[in-house]
């Protein structure tokens, strides 16, 4: 009787495991549709956010197109959808706007020089998908002040951004024990106007944003010097709404497979020269194998259309920042000193 009583008890045990194996599966399922990709194919082009008036992230040409990092960044993802670089809507965004634009569904993605935050993904309702730059927070002041180190700012009047801008000052000059006043602005526009117009000692910004600032000054550039002191870090990363998990696949994975393909060593030019690869990760790269467009809802040829039409990531980087002369730095690969590398696309 107790080795029956056992046996039972065991069987119920197993039954119980066995079913709650099968509901967490059921419950724990990837979903494989998502209404932001269905939105975006039925309105045909993709609204991405931008600063709209960032130089080497989002700023328009002489012809009107939209150039930088964070355009093109927009770019490998429409070409991951539609095969096609070109089907992108650019919506200009100020600061205080990007993520009220991610959230409201105006845009549906924003590289706007976000900061990756906790609190803006535990607060804002917004996801991060993928860094595409990494900086942090720097100072730019005249030459002829003499000014060399940021012990020497004591009462000075600094050019920010209001919000982030305010709240990292506070942080950094209350650490190093020295007064200055906030002189805030909307828009970086603004602020860099008014910095020109002496209307503040120094400008606080990400350092990226101040090298690419001063590349456009031409010769006057030289007039201004950004100091050696930093403060932070500036993780820029692109944000989709929470809620949509395919959808932030498809993000994540388009800046994914372009950190890859330089891994590879495939670029927009030599891509053709790849077709006949016998390396398994090329070929689950550029589609020859395995699902991994289908698992996100695209063609098998996703990846390989981002990388003709956009580049792999070093490409994009070289296009939006080598002519300011910033240096690589951080956004290097990692076999080369960097922070970026690719997850495995398998």
């Amino acid at each position: 009787m107790r080795q029956t009583l056992e046996l039972a008890r065991l069987l119920t045990l197993t039954a119980v495991a066995c079913f709650s194996i099968s509901a967490f599966s059921q419950t724990a399922a990837a979903p494989t549709t998502s209404p932001t990709l269905a939105a975006v194919k039925a309105r045909g082009a993709l609204n991405c956010g931008v600063i709209g008036s960032s130089a080497n992230f989002s700023l328009p040409d002489s012809q009107g197109v939209m150039r930088g990092i964070d355009a093109d960044s927009c770019r490998a993802i429409a070409a991951a959808i539609f095969g096609d670089a070109t089907k992108v809507k650019y919506v200009s965004l100020a600061p205080a706007q990007r993520l009220v634009a991610v959230q409201s569904g105006e845009v549906d993605v924003a590289y706007a020089n976000i900061t990756w935050t906790m609190s803006r993904e535990t607060k804002s309702g917004i996801q991060f998908a993928a860094v595409n730059f990494y900086d942090a927070w720097g100072f730019l002041v005249p030459k002829a002040s003499g000014v060399t180190s940021t012990a020497k700012l004591n009462g000075a009047s600094v050019c920010m951004i209001a919000g982030p801008g305010e709240s990292n000052a506070a942080e950094y000059f209350g650490k190093i024990k020295v007064r200055y006043k906030t002189v805030p602005f909307a828009e970086g526009e603004q602020m860099r106007k008014a910095f020109l117009a002496k209307r503040c000692d120094v400008m606080f910004h990400d350092v990226s944003a101040i090298a690419s600032f001063k590349s456009t000054l031409g010769a006057q550039g030289n007039d201004y010097v950004l100091l050696s002191e930093t403060y932070g870090r500036e993780p820029l990363a692109g944000a989709v709404r929470k809620g949509d998990d395919r959808w932030f696949d498809i993000v994540r994975y388009t800046y994914n497979a372009m950190v890859a393909a330089e891994e590879l060593g495939i670029t927009s030019k030599n891509i053709k020269d790849f077709s006949s690869s016998n390396d398994p990760a090329v070929k689950r790269l550029l589609g020859a194998e395995g699902d991994l467009g289908p698992s996100m809802g695209l063609e098998k040829d996703w990846a390989a259309n981002v990388i003709s039409q956009v580049g792999n990531y070093g490409e994009m980087w070289e296009r939006a920042f080598s002519a300011s002369g910033m240096p690589r730095g951080p956004n290097r690969l990692a076999a080369q000193g960097g922070l970026h590398y690719a997850f495995p696309m398998q």
